[in-house]
């Protein structure tokens, strides 16, 4: 199946594929930024915005 793939739309593939590896990240740090660990004392405002500002920056280095 690959054989039939041109090389433009080999890159347009390796395109797509970054850009979802970043969205996932992106979600990642998020969830992380709105996760609670009763184990953990910390500031969730803090915690969230530092999520937040993580998947802010991960989108926009990869101009999404």
């Amino acid at each position: 199946m690959t054989e039939n793939i041109t090389p433009n739309e080999h890159e347009r593939l390796r395109t797509l594929e970054a850009q979802v590896q970043v969205l996932a990240q992106a979600v990642r740090a998020l969830a992380e930024g709105l996760e609670q660990i009763p184990s953990e004392d910390t500031d969730r405002e803090k915690q969230a915005s530092r999520g937040a500002r993580l998947a802010h920056e991960l989108l926009l280095s990869q101009g999404l």
